[in-house]
């Protein structure tokens, strides 16, 4: 019998991992429906409307729609050929730019892929853009899909016989680096700057909730008590029974990479989601990606567990290489979950069948998961690891079982309930232990503009962090921040010499704030040593020094973290005591009566602590002898 699902994942399986998927290019998509007889997937298009409203506004100019390989630029454009009323056997035509006569009569031309052009043609489309937007609204417009770096570098190389930049070089190059900045016949949609959360759960929900699935309902493979392995992801991806918490901490992982500095672009999101699904680990499976006549083989085995979303997540199906190959996947498996993990949660997964005071906790987190977490395998190797020989525990059976344990870290991390989070915290099995708290800053700041809405804790973590940096001494400060010198020339780790003390609130036009920095889309900490803005030094807040920070308060070593965290820290020190310098400069100005050293000294301020950690400064004058 013939599963009915079958096309529809043959047709789903060429959008994962594979070195021929060639469903992730857009260009490819029509023919492969036609062969498999499905409906496409449809990801939302947000741009669409404000893309059709800048053409059909009737003073001609043109439309790029930018971004990486992969933000879906082509997906863009056709979609907007369609919506102009293109139609979609002429852009399923090997034609590489296609025109299109608006019933205003003005002419549009849309370019698929720049990369795609030759030189000569893509030079004359170039020189066509520059008419449209420079010249009158007689010209035809163009829609143009390119990347950020080919549209630059047509620009940069001229387009007329001299070889003199384009007119649109400043302009483009201003839009692409400034989301506020632009020319009023000239539209840039700047893909690279979607949200990778929002992106993701488009595309769980584009994916999962495609009425192809319908068909699973009638399969034999799925019935009379029989597990199939791409159901049973599909409906935990899809999360009715625990309010999608699998897709919203494995958004919360998207975002703190975003925020990192990785940009992961709709086709390797589609890559992710499609390896959840279908991934499986067992070699008959080929090339990692189960189709449904992948499921009876399985079955018989007793091997679903290999196809484990969880496991999938971070590829696990995959060899190494083919997997470290993705970004995606790279990304996800830097973050640690597998590998990172505390004793209250390797207690429960060794102990907890065994342990009164974990058997609870155990049941309703590990046994009562009978497909993925306390399997037959599962069980039998924890008994063989508990009570077998010497040898068991040493040799294959103890990496067999230690395996088993990371699968079982990487399941918890997206299981956990919240009401659990005080015993089994789930960030603390990732690299980022205060990646939850991370998020909190931004929703809050983001929320509140410039304003501080920070808790409390989060705040003392930051001031503890940067008052160890500054003077590497372990202070406890809450409130105050000590921007200090070693007071020579030397690489001293440790500095007591203060030459500013600010509060860790902003009053005054003095001292620390936590707000939204626009242009990069990170928080930031904006200290001010005084004299106005002049006086003001920011620090970008990454997830990654936000980490950093919060380890050293708690007595993390700073060059033992993150030696490039570190640095980082070190150069914003010395911005501060530059900024310092000029403030205590300009207040010896301003006093009008000041005696000179000669008279009154040299005074110098030194940070001292306490036996309780609290810092506190010692004023020492100097007075030269007579």
């Amino acid at each position: 019998m013939i599963p009915p699902a079958l096309n529809w994942v043959k047709f789903l399986r060429n959008y994962g991992p594979l070195p021929t998927n060639g469903n992730l290019f857009d260009e490819n998509v029509n023919a492969a429906l036609k062969r498999a007889k499905v409906g496409a997937i449809s990801l939302p298009t947000p741009h669409i409307q404000e893309m059709l409203d800048f053409i059909n506004v009737g003073d001609g100019g043109s439309l790029l729609v930018a971004g990486t390989a992969g933000d879906g630029k082509t997906y863009h454009v056709r979609k907007l050929w369609l919506a102009l009323g293109g139609l979609d056997s002429t852009w399923a035509t090997r034609d590489k730019v296609n025109s299109l006569t608006l019933s205003d009569g003005r002419e549009v031309y849309f370019v698929k892929d720049l990369s795609e052009l030759r030189e000569f043609d893509g030079d004359k489309i170039v020189e066509g853009l520059e008419k449209s937007v420079l010249e009158n609204a007689k010209s035809p417009s163009y829609v143009i899909a390119c990347n950020h770096g080919q549209i630059l570098g047509r620009l940069r190389g001229g387009t007329n016989s001299s070889s003199q930049p384009s007119k649109l070089l400043s302009i483009v190059q201003d839009a692409l680096l400034q989301s506020d900045v632009g020319h009023p016949r000239l539209k840039i949609v700047d893909l690279s700057r979607s949200v990778h959360r929002t992106s993701l759960m488009a595309v769980i929900q584009a994916i999962t909730e495609h009425p192809e699935w319908e068909s699973c309902v009638s399969c034999a493979l799925n019935q009379d008590g029989r597990i199939c392995p791409i159901a049973e992801n599909r409906k935990r991806a899809v999360g009715k029974e625990d309010g999608k918490r699998l897709s919203h901490r494995l958004g919360d992982l998207i975002e703190i990479a975003r925020m990192n500095g990785s940009h992961l672009p709709v086709r390797d999101l589609l890559a992710l989601v499609t390896n959840m699904l279908l991934g499986h680990s067992d070699p008959s499976v080929r090339e990692g990606l189960m189709t449904c006549t992948d499921v009876a083989a399985i079955q018989k085995k007793g091997t679903s567990d290999q196809g484990s979303i969880y496991r999938n997540v971070f590829a696990a199906n995959l060899p190494i290489r083919r997997a470290m190959e993705r970004p995606v996947f790279k990304t996800l498996r830097s973050l640690g979950i597998g590998s990172e993990t505390t004793n209250s949660v390797d207690g429960l997964l060794v102990y907890g069948l065994d342990d009164a005071r974990l058997r609870s906790d155990f049941e309703r987190l590990v046994s009562i998961d009978k497909i993925f977490g306390a399997t037959p395998a599962y069980l039998t190797l924890q008994r063989d690891y508990l009570e077998g020989d010497e040898k068991a525990r040493m040799d294959e059976g103890a990496s067999s079982f230690l395996s088993r344990l990371a699968d079982q870290r990487q399941r918890l991390y997206f299981t956990l309930p919240e009401d659990v989070n005080d015993k089994f915290p789930h960030w603390e099995l990732t690299t980022f232990r205060f990646a939850g708290d991370y998020l909190a800053l931004v929703a809050s700041v983001t929320a509140s503009g410039n304003q501080t809405h920070t808790s409390e804790q989060t705040r003392s973590r930051l001031v503890q962090g940067l008052n160890r940096v500054m003077t590497g001494l372990l202070l406890d400060n809450p409130d105050a921040i000590f921007i200090a010198n070693s007071g020579g020339f030397t690489q001293s780790k440790i500095s007591v010499l203060c030459e500013r003390e600010i509060p860790s609130y902003r009053s005054g036009g003095v001292g620390m704030q936590i707000k939204w920095d626009k242009a990069r889309q990170h928080p930031c900490l904006d200290i001010s040593v005084g004299g106005g803005a002049e006086g003001a030094v920011s620090f970008d807040l990454t997830p990654m020094r936000f980490e950093f920070l919060c380890r050293v308060s708690e007595g993390a070593l700073p060059s033992s973290f993150s030696n490039e965290c570190f640095e980082d820290l070190l150069a914003f020190k010395a911005r501060l005591l530059r900024k310092a310098e000029l403030a205590r400069a300009n207040d010896r100005k301003q006093e009008d009566d000041e005696p000179s050293e000669a008279t009154s000294g040299l005074g110098l301020t030194f940070v001292e602590i306490e036996q309780n950690g609290h810092g506190f400064l010692k004023r020492i004058s100097v007075r030269s002898a007579r």
